[in-house]
């Protein structure tokens, strides 16, 4: 998925919450300021600190691996790796957890302070393990650049030309040569290497925590190691089956509809904005589609007076986007009302917000690698689609720059689902645009030892939510999901629409 909420800083924040124990086997030390964790070497580092985010304190390390598994002569890569050590007294097991990124390519180092509050309590007993995924991060990145070196400015995903989109896919290729062969940056890939690394930290068995995309490379692990997965966290669910960027139009218009339900339930929104939210957005989308405007607004995070010009593109492209977060998805009514009256600098000025924080946060060149082998080819347009605010261009959108893109082979089971015994945990936010909990419910009946929890009013990742980070940590320690008393997630509720800029209606 494009987004989630364990992936931009914006939605990370919106969840808002180290110490050094040895890891079992204790680290060796040469230097007071070196520790091993079994073959792999760590140093004192910092991460976070960007976007907003708060930093944290970590080892990080790295190993190397081959490029092509068949070629162990050839290309070596680095795959970046840090270490957030158990912080409780005794914490440290051989049992570490491995948290799981999003996208597909989202770096887990580069979302470490967000893991690390969802994760706090499972911190206390078990230290946890980020892999930037190859293609990711510090993990030989497929970013895309231009002829200079330089990385490329137009993101492919906001535009409507899908000529400009080839292009950019076409140049971000040619800037791959001698540094990456994109045929070796899939799902598979990333499995083989994230058993590598368990193996190279000396551990018989690891705890998997998937967000979003992260879901489907730990069903991929689960399923291929059995025998070295003690349990697993899913959040925002993603079933193997699922074509990625296939169902955006469609889950997207799910949430809305459930949104301007939540408005027409309650009098002060329904008085101020009716009851067809959808309605008044495509309102406003054939307005700007038909004449775009230039708004003068002042910049969200500078404050320094700015224009630009808000076309329908980017209306929708800031609905799909702050679907993700209901903390923001409540402004949306007021700020689609004002500007279907003509005022735009409010609209204006949350879509600058929203892509600020979206900026960097996805490298698209190991996005292409995965689903353009694993996505595209299974990908049958959806008649649907055209009726749905996204429109039917939504899904072959997605899929830009496939037709040239270099592919890796998929494994003929790679869509069966995940079954068996492997204690899990699935969570979904009732209003996720993404990854909706019907995903959840159809990934959970293959499962014999597994429990969905799907959490009131709240959007795409949950896993730091209300009382999800105890919970969490009780299913690692127990592995037993029937187990957990779940009565804390009552108190969870909806987010009511902002009815001004003071607030919402008391």
């Amino acid at each position: 998925m494009r987004t989630t909420r364990l992936m931009p800083a914006a939605v990370a924040l919106a969840l808002a919450a180290a110490g050094c124990q040895p890891a079992a086997p204790a680290p060796e030390t040469s230097d007071a300021s070196v520790h091993r964790y079994g073959e792999i070497a760590f140093d004192p580092c910092v991460l976070g600190g960007e976007r907003g985010m708060p930093t944290l304190e970590a080892q990080c390390g790295s190993f190397e691996v081959a490029e092509n598994p068949a070629a162990s002569e050839g290309r070596r890569i680095a795959l970046d790796i840090a270490w957030l050590p158990a912080t409780g007294k005794g914490g440290g097991t051989e049992d570490p957890v491995f948290f799981l990124a999003g996208g597909p390519g989202q770096a887990a180092t580069e979302v470490a302070p967000v893991v690390d509050m969802a994760l706090k309590d499972v911190r206390k007993q078990r230290d946890v393990i980020l892999v930037d995924q190859r293609g990711t991060g510090g993990s030989n990145p497929l970013d895309c650049r231009d002829a200079d070196g330089e990385p490329l400015q137009i993101d492919p995903a906001d535009t409507v030309d899908a000529a400009a989109a080839e292009a950019y896919f076409a140049q971000c290729l040619r800037s791959l040569e001698g540094r990456a062969d994109p045929r070796f940056y899939t799902t598979a890939h990333a499995v083989a290497d994230l058993d590598t690394v368990r193996q190279a930290l000396g551990v018989e068995r690891i705890n998997l925590v998937g967000g979003s995309y992260g879901t489907r490379v730990a069903q991929q692990y689960a399923m291929r190691h059995p025998q070295h997965t003690r349990s697993v966290v899913l959040d925002g669910v993603a079933p193997n089956r699922l074509v990625i960027g296939g169902e955006f139009a469609r889950m997207l218009d799910r949430a809305l509809d459930r949104q301007s339900a939540q408005c027409a339930a309650q009098p002060a929104c329904k008085a101020r904005f009716g009851d067809d939210l959808v309605g008044r957005i495509r309102a406003l989308e054939t307005t700007l589609r038909a004449a775009p405007v230039e708004v003068a607004y002042h910049h969200p995070t500078t404050f320094a007076a700015d224009s630009g010009t808000l076309g329908a593109d980017t209306v929708v492209g800031l609905v799909h986007g702050v679907s993700y977060v209901p903390q923001l998805s409540a402004l949306l009514p007021l700020v689609v009302d004002e500007a279907v009256d003509g005022r735009y600098q409010p609209l204006m000025s949350l879509a600058q917000l929203w892509s600020g924080q979206m900026e960097g946060m996805m490298n698209l060149g190991m996005q292409r690698s995965v689903v353009c082998a694993e996505d595209a080819p299974r990908y049958t347009p959806d008649p649907a689609d055209a009726g749905t605010l996204m429109g039917a261009e939504a899904g072959p959108r997605f899929f830009s720059g496939c037709d040239s893109w270099p592919t890796g082979e998929v494994a003929e089971d790679f869509t069966r689902p995940y079954g068996g015994d492997t204690p899990t945990l699935l969570l979904s936010g009732e209003l996720d645009p993404v990854t909706p909990p019907e995903y959840g419910e159809e990934v959970a009946k293959d499962l014999s030892n597994a429990r969905h929890f799907t959490l009131k009013g709240q959007g795409h990742g949950v896993m730091g939510i209300g009382c999800m980070p105890r919970l969490i940590a009780q299913f690692v320690e127990s592995t037993d999901p029937a187990a957990l008393d779940a009565s804390c997630l009552d108190s969870l509720d909806y987010i009511p629409p902002f009815t001004s800029y003071n607030g919402w209606a008391p």
